[in-house]
């Protein structure tokens, strides 16, 4: 288990905001990717970054369709990229470091949730693809321009979904198991918390942190493949059918669930400390059981390692051993 993953009693809490966290912080001649900065929590995250400065860059599968919802924030990038085609990835990657010397900020927002049963080219299952997979490539791909920027963070958004279990290294593409879109998307959101884990451990010393994020449950996007039933089964719809807003029942805005994001991407508290699981602008306490914290496998040292050896087999991608 991480020794740091303990609270630090920071003055936020469920109901604040990106806006509110992010203050009045200086990022100007900083440089921040986005993963899934296109909409929802993404796009505020990416919106309050810009607002302070940094030139942001948001690669999207639909580039045309991101530039038209992001137009309105001056300063950013999109970039046409495909979390499930690695060629894709590595030219998104060649392009930015081509003309970006060093990478301060990569958020990894994107994602999709309970999906029905789908592969990749590769027959990996779909939603461990997009969710993991695809931001290990990007991120192996961007470590030299992270190395260079001396003090980066990356920032994986996880999830309490990773409370749902489902976590097998021998069978992470559901072949020897029936598939399950919540068990499936529990091991996704697992293997998130696991990669800053690993992720962390080999960038400390050269000055980068990783850190996960439950950002909140925020209807949007990601619950696309989910019928009106199954939404109002968790309690997140109004009798006007819209969007239930209860923080203290983790049911949140796109501003407060970008909060967690931007406290971990900016948070002096911060600057000694990674590979922890973050919730409510804190570090998440270790529970074993209830509906808040971290489970203790999501934070294992040992477990992340093994997750990182299978994404290498997966991926043919590791971080280059010199630069």
């Amino acid at each position: 288990m991480v020794a740091a993953q303990r609270p630090l009693g920071t003055p936020f809490g469920p109901f604040t905001t990106a806006e509110e966290v992010a203050g009045d912080i200086d990022l100007s001649g900083k440089v921040a990717v986005v993963t899934g900065g296109a909409s929802n929590l993404g796009q505020e995250t990416a919106r309050v970054l810009a607002a302070r400065g940094a030139k942001v860059i948001v690669p999207a599968r639909d580039a045309e369709n991101a530039k038209r919802s992001l137009s309105y924030i001056p300063g950013l990038e999109v970039s046409a990229m495909d979390l499930l085609d690695p060629p894709s990835i590595y030219r998104f990657a060649d392009d930015i470091l081509g003309r970006y010397p060093s990478l301060d900020l990569l958020i990894l927002s994107a994602g999709v949730m309970a999906t029905p049963l789908f592969r990749d080219l590769y027959g990996n299952e779909g939603q461990f693809a997009t969710n993991h997979l695809g931001h290990f490539r990007l991120t192996t791909e961007l470590w030299p321009a992270l190395r260079s920027a001396a003090t980066a963070r990356v920032v994986v958004l996880s999830s309490r979904g990773h409370q749902l279990g489902g976590f097998d290294l021998n069978d992470l593409n559901f072949r020897l198991r029936p598939y399950d879109k919540w068990l499936a998307y529990g091991q996704a959101k697992t293997a998130n918390a696991l990669f800053s884990v690993a992720l962390d451990t080999r960038g400390r010393d050269h000055g980068i942190r990783a850190f996960s994020v439950h950002p909140g449950s925020i209807l949007g996007p990601l619950a696309r493949y989910l019928t009106h039933d199954e939404i109002d089964a968790f309690g997140a719809l109004n009798a006007d059918g819209t969007a239930v807003v209860d923080p203290l029942r983790d049911m949140k805005t796109p501003e407060q669930g970008a909060a967690t994001t931007i406290w971990c991407a900016t948070a002096q508290a911060l600057r000694d400390k990674g590979g922890v699981y973050c919730e409510d602008c804190d570090i998440a306490a270790v529970e074993v059981e209830g509906n808040f914290g971290v489970r203790p496998f999501a934070v294992d040292r040992d477990m992340a390692e093994n997750l990182w050896r299978e994404s290498v087999r997966f991926t043919g991608r590791d971080l280059p051993a010199e630069l």
